[in-house]
């Protein structure tokens, strides 16, 4: 019975996730520990690649996963606060003068509406604030909020095989009414105020508060038109369907002004170190202590352990766990219950 209780405690853990190491012991025969991933203690630079040590450097700052400003935990992963992380390897650099350029790796579907405005504000001010070129490398796919992020860029590289695009706005919303039914469950809210509930599961919505959340998110989607032309003026003229939420291929971007030229990771350190004036400098990332970097495609896990444990996840259940408007290409509806990587 205790060894029993002790792996219900185990499943638990999986489902709801945990950031203390936990040991559990019944007797000699059974005995779980969960570590966990990160250690304390702030981002520091690691050296990627050879380079010239007697000249600047060139930081290199990845951002990867959906992001969103909260911290996702599990078993096996403490999680990061995307935006908190990104803000704090922007600050290390920041104080440091040892640094001619930036090169923004990206690898993200996008994220929520606020966030990505964030990301976009904070590397906006960094340059105002450095005044050294950054360049933004579009990698496997950078849609939405990641995109959004890239017109903050000097120059956008992208990848041969990049997705990128996105330019909408998306709110999940879904109705559960019937399905609650089944499980013999019915809504009884006690509620001031009419469109208190807009956007409820729990009954099907309304025309009065579609209209509302409708003009939201058309309100949402003419600022992510207006900051890719403040950062691309370029794209003023660009065709119509650029900014209906589409996504494109890396040599479709290229055509319609989205990117500047296409590339692999490399070619953009070289774009950011000619555009520093340090050519054949060495590049810098910033991670954990215990977070290995060995070469720049070094990222930190970050995706709770549960997520690769549980599967099956029903659109609509998860729907709390990122209830907002999002800068967003989500082909798969439960791509919410992911986070940064």
């Amino acid at each position: 019975m205790l060894r029993r209780q002790a792996w219900w405690l185990v499943l638990l853990l999986l489902l709801v996730g945990c950031r203390k190491p936990i040991k559990v012991v019944t007797d000699s025969r059974v005995t779980a520990y969960m570590p966990n991933a990160h250690s304390n203690g702030p981002v520091r630079p690691m050296t990627v690649s050879a380079g010239n040590p007697a000249q600047l450097k060139i930081a290199l700052v990845d951002v990867d996963g959906l992001l969103v400003n909260q911290v996702m935990t599990g078993i096996s992963s403490d999680g990061e606060n995307p935006i908190a992380l990104f803000r704090e390897k922007l600050d290390h650099i920041a104080r440091s003068n040892c640094y001619a350029a930036v090169v923004i790796r990206i690898n993200s579907p996008g994220g929520g509406v606020t966030a990505s405005d964030v990301i976009w504000h904070d590397l906006r001010a960094f340059k105002a604030q450095k005044g050294i070129p950054v360049v933004a490398c579009l990698m496997d796919v950078s849609t939405g909020g990641a995109y959004y992020m890239a017109t903050a860029a000097d120059h956008i590289v992208a990848h041969p095989t990049t997705v990128t695009g996105g330019i909408g706005v998306i709110l999940n919303l879904y109705n559960l009414e019937d399905l609650m039914a089944q499980f013999n469950i019915i809504g009884t809210p006690i509620k001031s105020g009419v469109n208190i509930d807009v956007g409820t599961p729990i009954k099907p919505q309304t025309e009065a508060g579609r209209d509302i959340l409708q003009h939201m998110a058309d309100e949402f989607h003419d600022r992510f038109r207006k900051v890719v032309i403040e950062g691309r003026p370029q794209m003023a003229q660009a065709p119509a369907d650029v900014y209906d939420g589409r996504v494109f291929s890396a040599y479709q971007a290229l055509h319609l002004k989205m990117i500047d030229s296409i590339g692999y990771l490399d070619d953009a350190v070289n774009v950011a170190a000619e555009m520093g004036g340090v050519p054949g400098a060495q590049l810098v990332a910033f991670h954990r202590i215990h977070d290995k970097a060995y070469t720049p495609y070094d990222v930190t896990p970050n995706v709770p352990l549960q997520s690769t444990f549980i599967p099956m996840s029903i659109p609509g259940l998860e729907r709390a766990k990122l209830p907002t408007f999002l800068y967003l290409w989500q082909p798969d509806p439960t791509l919410e219950r992911l986070t940064a990587r």
